[in-house]
């Protein structure tokens, strides 16, 4: 599975990225993979190589570059509760940093690269976010209704803007959506909420809570982490897009 450090140019300088794809010299669809807060890290890698070995070309930006390359604070091998205040209290000021101004001129330059490497195939492209990467790939769907045939979103803060801030970024979806909520963000009246404001925009979707998650349930670096949820991560995410990008 070939991988590489990539630079993007943007607005404000050229972000780092870590790319995955098929090693057989042939063109394949495109993903967009944004990470969760903490970054580009090796469960990052592992997921977009993951992805990747069923077909696709993976791109994951350093959401903040702006403040060096990846990682941006050191890590921990496991982010655990003992670990993770401390690590928050450094991350915090960089994900208040990243307005979404900032991240909608990013993400312009990271779906233009994207479409314009020589092994992503014509055609669309796919968003997908983990926590505040969740958000940002609704905001970059919908910022960019015909290039991004599939968004999805797990465990990510897609209501946090209010009623308003939702229905204004939902009038702007065209792509087929997925949300995987975590037990502990989302009661279900509050489900029930969402995806009304869904149905009233038109929007192609399935959104649902992951029973017995908590937050972060994807990332196995964590305290969150439910192997049942990552598995049915990928049980929606695959087929989604397997739908929009290759027909299948």
């Amino acid at each position: 599975m070939p991988t590489r450090t990539v630079r993007i140019p943007t607005a404000d300088g050229r972000a780092d990225a870590f790319a995955a794809f098929p090693g057989h010299g042939e063109r394949h669809p495109g993903v967009l993979m944004y990470a969760d807060g903490f970054g580009i890290r090796p469960v990052l890698r592992e997921m977009a190589r993951e992805l990747a070995g069923h077909g696709y070309y993976v791109l994951v930006p350093n959401l903040f570059y702006r403040h060096g390359p990846a990682p941006v604070i050191e890590l921990p091998g496991h982010i655990g509760e003992e670990a993770r205040p401390a690590v928050m209290a450094r991350l915090m000021p960089l994900i208040e940093a990243h307005t979404a101004e900032r991240a909608l001129r990013d993400a312009d330059a990271y779906l233009r690269f994207l479409t314009t490497r020589p092994e992503v195939a014509p055609g669309p492209v796919a968003v997908t976010g983990y926590c505040i990467g969740g958000l940002l790939a609704m905001r970059t769907a919908a910022a960019h209704p015909g290039r991004v045939a599939a968004v999805a979103a797990f465990h990510g803060p897609v209501g946090a803007g209010g009623p308003d801030g939702l229905r204004r970024l939902l009038s702007g979806l065209t792509a087929e959506v997925h949300l995987g909520h975590a037990e502990t963000d989302m009661t279900p009246e509050a489900l029930g909420e969402l995806n009304r404001a869904l149905d009233a925009a038109g929007v192609d979707h399935t959104s649902e809570i992951y029973p017995g998650t908590v937050h972060g349930f994807t990332m196995s670096d964590t305290d969150a982490f439910d192997p049942a949820g990552l598995r049915r991560h990928w049980d929606r995410l695959l087929p989604l897009l397997a739908r929009t990008l290759t027909g299948g």
